[in-house]
C-alpha cells in the first residue's frame, strides 16, 4: 500500500483533526486529517459504520464536527454562521447522492438550472443554454424537457451530476452514486465524473463501498472506526479488495478486544 503526502497549499478540501460524536458512544470520526488537492478524484471507503457519510456530510458543511475543522478552499467553516454555510453550499460545493433529489415537478432541464436559481441567476436563453451544455456534457440534451420520472435509473443519475457541476463548484461529494446501477451504467456515471475532472478540473469526493468504483479515483482513502487507517494511491481492485478486508479483520479484533 502506497501512501500519499499532500500538503494544504492549493487544496480544495481540508479536515483538521476532525471528530463527530454523537451521544456518549464512540465517535463517529476520531481526529481525521484530510487534504484533497484540486483536481483530484478520491474514494473514500470502509465498512458500514466506519464513518464514511458522517465524513461527507461534515466536509460539506451538512453537519458540524464535534471537534477540528474543515476548510473549503481557504474559508473555514467553523467562522460561517448557517446563512453563510447555506450559501457556500449552493455556489461552492456539488452534490450527487443515491437517492438523486431530483424534482418531479419539474422538467430535466429545470432541474438542472435549479441551483442557479437559488443562486439568484435570471431566467432566460443565457440559464437554457448553461443547462443544455451542462445535459449535452451528459449526453441528454435531447431529454432536457422530459420530466424525471421518464427517464431511467442512470438517466436520472446523469441529471444529477449536470446539476452538480452546473454552478462549477470547487468540490463535487458524491455519496453512493452508483449503488443502485448495473456495473455498464454505473461505469458510465463513473467515467463522466472522471472527466469532470479531467477535463473540467473539478475536485470529487466519492463516498463508496465499490471496490470496482474505486479503481476510477486517483486515490482510495480507507476509514475504519472513525479514523484514517490506510491509503492507495492509483487504486486498482485487487488492492482495494485486500485493504478492504485488512481492515475489517482488524476492526473484528478490535471489537472483541473490546
Amino acid at each position: 500500500m502506497t501512501t500519499t503526502a499532500v500538503t494544504e497549499n492549493g487544496a480544495a478540501l481540508a479536515l483538521d483533526g476532525v471528530s463527530r460524536a454523537y451521544g456518549r458512544g464512540a465517535p463517529a470520526l476520531d481526529g481525521v486529517d484530510l487534504v484533497v488537492p484540486r483536481g483530484r478524484f478520491v474514494a473514500v471507503m470502509g465498512r458500514s459504520g466506519s464513518g464514511k457519510s458522517t465524513l461527507l456530510r461534515c466536509a460539506a458543511g451538512l453537519e458540524r464536527p464535534t471537534a477540528g475543522r474543515v476548510r473549503i478552499g481557504g474559508t473555514d467553516l467553523a467562522t460561517l454562521k448557517a446563512a453563510g454555510l447555506t450559501r457556500l453550499r449552493r455556489d461552492r460545493i456539488g452534490f450527487v447522492f443515491q437517492s438523486l433529489n431530483l424534482v418531479s415537478a419539474l422538467n430535466v432541464r429545470e432541474n438542472v438550472t435549479l441551483p442557479l436559481l437559488l443562486a439568484g441567476a435570471r431566467e432566460g436563453r443565457a440559464l437554457d443554454a448553461r443547462a443544455l451544455a451542462g445535459l449535452d456534457a451528459v449526453g441528454l440534451a435531447d431529454r432536457a424537457e422530459d420530466r424525471p420520472e421518464n427517464l431511467s435509473g442512470g438517466q436520472r443519475q446523469r441529471v444529477a451530476i449536470a446539476r452538480a457541476l452546473v454552478n462549477e463548484p470547487e468540490v463535487v461529494f458524491a455519496d453512493e452514486p452508483t449503488a443502485a446501477l448495473d456495473p455498464v451504467t454505473a461505469a458510465g456515471v463513473l467515467a463522466l465524473l472522471r472527466r469532470a475532472v479531467d477535463e473540467r478540473g473539478r475536485t470529487v469526493v466519492l463516498v463508496t463501498h465499490d471496490p470496482v468504483a474505486a479503481t476510477w479515483t486517483d486515490e482510495a482513502v480507507f476509514l475504519d472506526r472513525g479514523r484514517i487507517v490506510g491509503r492507495l494511491d492509483r487504486p486498482d481492485e485487487t488492492a482495494v479488495r485486500e485493504a478492504l478486508g485488512a481492515h475489517a479483520e482488524t476492526g473484528r479484533h478490535l471489537a472483541v478486544a473490546r
